[in-house]
């Protein structure tokens, strides 16, 4: 029987020993940096309680492997084992010689947290996902950027927690990446509203919380006319926002934990939904479809259940439904004057034209309205002119991809019903019961006009 420190000699095995010793000593650092609050996303679980350890049973594995190499070699070749070597820490070159190793191991451990905690922040960072790595999402990235939830990251919502979770998304990465390194992703790609499972109770309830009664609240919308003075009509909403224990007439019924919505998705967009299933708290199962609905059609769609992003479904990279809607904004926020005439108008006629490129875009717009305004006659402030070509490039930035076929209303939004088919998908008093009940497609369900 040899002896264990002969057979442990092998490379294999004195590797495995280092590369064990090395994980363990960076897992151990990385668990005291995730309770000291360093790190805060989901691709730290991956590495540290995932990665880690893996490398750490691989080390181990490793040096049973070399020690049975090491015993195959000494049983064809019994002296061909050599002694280790003899360490006289008496002598002052050896003492140097340990405390260099020792102290070159303690920088190696630095590095590598240094290059793990820098490795998990850069792939957590929205520029990761949107430059670095994903360029066909540059139209998602830049609407992210112009969005209500910029200072969100990318993972915070698309990467749900657990292994599964993370599995999933790393093999969509890997998919991605062979379509991107292909060219072979679609053009424009394809909404992203699908969340991972349990999306909203993991990701948008962690900022949100629509367990609170809101009440009603008014939103005030500002349109304007492509006549010379770019007439405005207000139309003022009392929206009835209520809470999940609202009953009745309440946006954020629709929330309530103790209701359980499902519906039906259809169509290559599934915008179209022909089946909505609702259990109220009691247990009760009512059943509403549209006419000429069939169970082949209801198997054939896509089953989903109701949660926040079945209606805020592009929160996070908001693109305009249309070039009107975002000249109005731009007009409403004053960043282009009302006191210049014709100003919608020409407006929605420079966004619409057809350029080959965001840098001919850029040009056009500000040549176009420059020359539309010298033809034009009169006394014309130019610096209402120049801020307004600036913000007429600014709306087409964020909403215009010519490469990736992605412009005004690429992608609906769901939370309303004016330019996309939004609430009216089920409020639409078609969808019907069998006891003769239907989804009440009333405005004032949700909201009321009030005078302006």
């Amino acid at each position: 029987m040899r002896r264990l420190e002969t057979l442990v000699r092998h490379p294999l095995a004195i590797a495995g020993a280092l590369i064990a010793t090395a994980s363990a000593a960076v897992f151990i650092a990385l668990v005291i940096a995730v309770f000291a609050g360093l790190f805060e996303n989901p691709y730290a679980g991956l590495v540290i309680f995932l990665a880690l350890p893996g490398v750490f049973v691989v080390g181990l594995l490793m040096i049973p492997a070399g020690m049975w190499l090491e015993r195959r070699k000494l049983k064809r070749h019994p002296d061909a084992g050599a002694g280790w070597p003899v360490f006289d820490f008496g002598e002052p070159v050896v003492r140097r010689r340990a405390l260099m190793l020792l102290a070159l191991t303690g920088v190696n451990v630095v590095i590598i947290l240094l290059a793990g905690y820098g490795g998990l922040h850069s792939m957590e960072s929205p520029q990761f996902c949107g430059q670095a790595c994903h360029t066909p999402m540059h139209p998602q990235f830049t609407a992210w950027g112009g969005g209500p939830h910029a200072r969100v990251a990318c993972v915070s919502c698309h990467i749900g927690e657990g292994p599964k979770a993370f599995v999933h998304a790393k093999l969509a990465g890997v998919r991605q990446l062979a379509h991107v390194v292909t060219g072979s992703y679609p053009r424009p790609v394809p909404p992203g509203a699908h969340m991972p499972p349990g999306a909203q109770a993991e990701t948008c309830l962690g900022c949100h919380q629509p367990q609170r009664t809101i009440g009603d609240r008014v939103r005030v919308f500002r349109e304007y006319g492509d006549d010379e003075k770019n007439t405005e009509t207000v139309s003022v909403l009392e929206m009835h926002m209520g809470g999940p224990a609202s009953q009745g007439r309440s946006i954020h019924w629709h929330a309530n934990p103790a209701v359980h919505v499902e519906y039906v998705a259809t169509g290559a967009d599934e915008q179209t939904i022909p089946y909505v299933k609702v259990t109220d708290a009691k247990g009760n199962v009512k059943e509403y479809v549209t006419a000429n609905t069939t169970p082949e059609t209801i198997a054939g769609g896509t089953r989903e259940s109701m949660d926040c992003v079945a209606c805020h479904n592009a929160v996070g990279h908001p693109v305009s439904p249309t070039p009107q809607k975002a000249i109005d904004r731009a007009i409403a926020s004053g960043s282009v004057s009302r006191d210049l005439p014709f100003a919608r108008r020409e407006g929605v006629r420079l966004l619409t034209a057809t350029y080959a490129s965001e840098d001919e875009a850029m040009t056009g717009i500000a040549r176009g309205l420059k020359e539309f305004y010298a033809s034009h006659g009169g006394t014309v402030d130019q610096h209402a002119v120049e801020r307004a070509a600036a913000a007429l490039q600014d709306v087409y930035r964020h909403n215009v991809f010519p490469t990736m076929k992605v412009t005004f209303g690429a992608y609906p939004h769901n939370e309303m019903h004016i330019d996309s088919p939004g609430c009216v998908r089920c409020h639409d008093d078609e969808h019907k019961a069998k006891d003769g009940s239907a989804i009440s497609g009333d405005c004032e369900f949700c909201h009321k006009q009030k005078e302006s």
